[in-house]
């Protein structure tokens, strides 16, 4: 088979999870650890390896794409372009943005920024995501904010956000956010680990500028007031998981049994039932919790069974 199912991958971080993800993959998954990098090929910022996905051979996934990348990604790809990960928020996480490609590719030497997306598979009653400034923000504002750690104030200039499964929401880079507590996501993003906090005193950290200097790395965020149509062009619709704006970044697709799963490198994230992947080469079985990876030799692929499975790709 050429399929790949992936076992958890769970770096340490400094915010803390809840029990979900092993709850969600059926385990083993460490209940404490809030993230699992899924098919990823993207270290922690300063922190390789960590953060990179290992096969069930032993191989580092980096390390077989290099060696082989048209088994892998197809002759059109150089490489994945995106990282898929399970987040679970014990906490609610810190108020941060991330840079976007012009910033990156100046500063931080990358192609990518961090354009994300996030696909709730399970939420709280009442569970909420902080997304973008309700209203314009000052340079100098935002700046004594971050300087004074004045959390209270920045997170009143946000929009509060309330959320359930199945929403599915893009958050563009140089936005500010924060994903609020109780809440088990997949989220889709540029394969980068670029992360400017602006809220950290109270996550036992004493900054996050990408060792920028803050003078520098503010001016990745986008300080414009976020009105709820603006808002509103975030989310999917009927037809499509994710907006027209996301496909310069990723793909997600929503996928059920009885769909057919499109030639090319991907990640599959099972979140509900049970089915089964089948190929030329490949029968597969596939549950919720699951995730798997499917290199482009695997050719095109047909879900059976009761089961609904994210595909995401990168763009």
């Amino acid at each position: 088979m050429t399929v790949v199912a992936l076992p958890a991958n769970q770096p340490e971080t400094f915010y803390r999870g809840a029990g979900r993800i092993a709850d969600f993959r059926n385990g083993p998954a460490e209940p404490d650890r809030p993230e699992d990098w899924v098919g990823s090929v993207t270290s922690r910022f300063d922190l390789a390896p960590s953060g990179l996905s290992v096969l069930p051979d032993g191989r580092l996934l980096a390390e077989a794409i290099a060696a082989d990348g048209r088994y892998w990604l197809g002759p059109d790809r150089a490489d994945t372009g995106v990282l898929v990960k399970l987040l679970d928020a014990g906490q609610r996480l810190p108020l941060h943005v991330h840079p976007d490609r012009t910033f990156a590719n100046a500063h931080l030497a990358s192609p990518y920024g961090k354009t994300e997306a996030w696909v709730i598979v399970s939420a709280r009653p009442d569970a909420y995501v902080h997304l973008g400034f309700a209203r314009d923000v000052d340079p100098a504002e935002l700046a004594g904010w971050v300087a004074a750690q004045k959390a209270d104030d920045m997170l009143a200039a946000t929009n509060k956000i309330p959320v359930s499964a199945g929403d599915a929401i893009l958050c563009p880079a140089g936005v500010p956010h924060a994903i609020g507590d109780g809440i088990l996501l997949v989220e889709i993003q540029e394969p980068t680990d670029f992360s400017v906090l602006l809220e950290y005193e109270g996550f036992g950290l004493s900054g996050g500028h990408l060792n920028l200097g803050y003078d520098l790395a503010l001016q990745c965020v986008d300080r414009s007031a976020w009105s709820p149509s603006r808002l509103a062009g975030l989310r999917g619709a009927a037809d499509r998981l994710l907006p027209q704006p996301a496909d310069e970044f990723f793909r997600a697709e929503r996928l059920y049994g009885g769909d057919r799963v499109a030639r090319g490198f991907s990640v599959l994230v099972a979140v509900s039932g049970e089915g089964a992947l089948t190929g030329e080469t490949d029968n597969h079985p596939i549950r919720r919790g699951d995730t798997l990876l499917v290199p482009h030799a695997a050719g095109p692929l047909h879900l059976t069974g009761a089961v609904e499975v994210l595909r995401l790709t990168g763009n």
